[in-house]
């Protein structure tokens, strides 16, 4: 049997526990307020041995980490538990369990305990994996600490929002286009330039130089997970001067006439920058402008994206 090792780090939140647990809990938020994270999803609902997971993540700001988990949350006992599925070699298990605990006015204990074993009870692997674990660990827990502290005021900052369109054509060709995102300068006007790479199929990094419906230009670093004919999640990684963070994703329904392709946004003000648009500019304006520019920006790639489809179904037919 192998060996377990254990690792525990802690942090002292002034924020309640439930609200610390829940910020954890939902996978929506990691993306867009803990740094590394890019997308999370539920592959499988729970059926009473937790829900499957799945997680990708940045790594030296170049490379996609992807991990799988069977997560289990329990909200009455304020704890959530990460089982590794198919852990990346040498490690043979990881688990990963997040305790919430009220110390009373208003303060939390967050602790972590990872426990793993590995390989043959490799002592250099072992060694190599808790220096991971401790380099990591401390800045998961600071990120979280800061949200919570700070999420009556970081609640309004945030705009969130989905824009759908009709597309009378095939779900393939509308994500070849969204996909080739590389092709986006000879194809779509508000986009200057862009240079991309994918060294990892489905997993691309891009800077990209775009025009917004004000005459302002804007240079931006994303990093995208495309899932074919799903999903194309993204997350700026060089933010534009306004924002704190930028997520969003294009998702695709297909329906008996075509495909309804919907672009979602998810911003965060950042209110130091608020003067950027004109003195005594509020939180409320920078909403509303965010509002339009973001959305006038995808719909226009999305109506290129239609043009794209519906011409090839036309082509068909002629």
């Amino acid at each position: 049997m192998s060996q377990p090792h254990l690792i525990r780090h802690r942090v002292t939140v002034r924020a309640a526990a439930p609200l610390c647990f829940d910020l954890m809990a939902d996978l929506g938020h990691w993306p867009q307020h803990f740094g590394p994270a890019v997308h999370a999803e539920v592959l499988e609902p729970d059926k009473g041995d937790g829900d499957l997971i799945r997680r990708w993540a940045l790594t030296g700001g170049t490379e996609v980490h992807v991990w799988d988990a069977r997560r289990r949350l329990d909200r009455d006992g304020l704890r959530i538990v990460f089982d590794q599925v198919e852990p990346q070699a040498p490690l043979t298990s990881m688990r990963a369990v997040w305790s919430f605990e009220a110390d009373g006015e208003g303060t939390t204990t967050v602790g972590i305990t990872h426990e793993f074993t590995v390989t043959e009870d490799d002592p250099q692997a072992a060694r190599r994996t808790t220096g991971e674990v401790n380099a990591r660990t401390p800045g998961q827990l600071d990120s979280l600490r800061d949200l919570a502290e700070r999420w009556d005021e970081v609640e309004p900052l945030v705009i969130s929002f989905e824009d759908p369109l009709f597309i009378g054509g095939r779900l393939e060709d509308v994500y070849e286009f969204l996909y080739a995102a590389a092709e986006w300068p000879e194809r779509v006007p508000h986009v200057e330039k862009l240079e991309m790479t994918e060294d990892t199929p489905g997993i691309q990094f891009f800077d990209m130089h775009t025009h917004t419906p004000d005459g302002r230009d804007h240079t931006t670093r994303s990093v995208r997970v495309c899932l074919p004919n799903h999903k194309i999640v993204y997350k700026q990684i060089s933010l534009p001067a306004l924002l704190d963070g930028h997520t969003g994703h294009w998702v695709f329904t297909e329906t008996p006439e075509g495909v309804i392709a919907y672009a979602r946004h998810t911003a965060t003000i950042k209110p130091s920058a608020l003067p950027l648009l004109g003195e005594g500019t509020t939180v409320a304006d920078a909403r509303k402008y965010l509002r339009r520019v973001l959305s006038t920006n995808s719909l226009q790639t999305l109506r290129y994206a239609q043009q794209f489809a519906e011409e090839r179904v036309h082509a068909a037919h002629a």
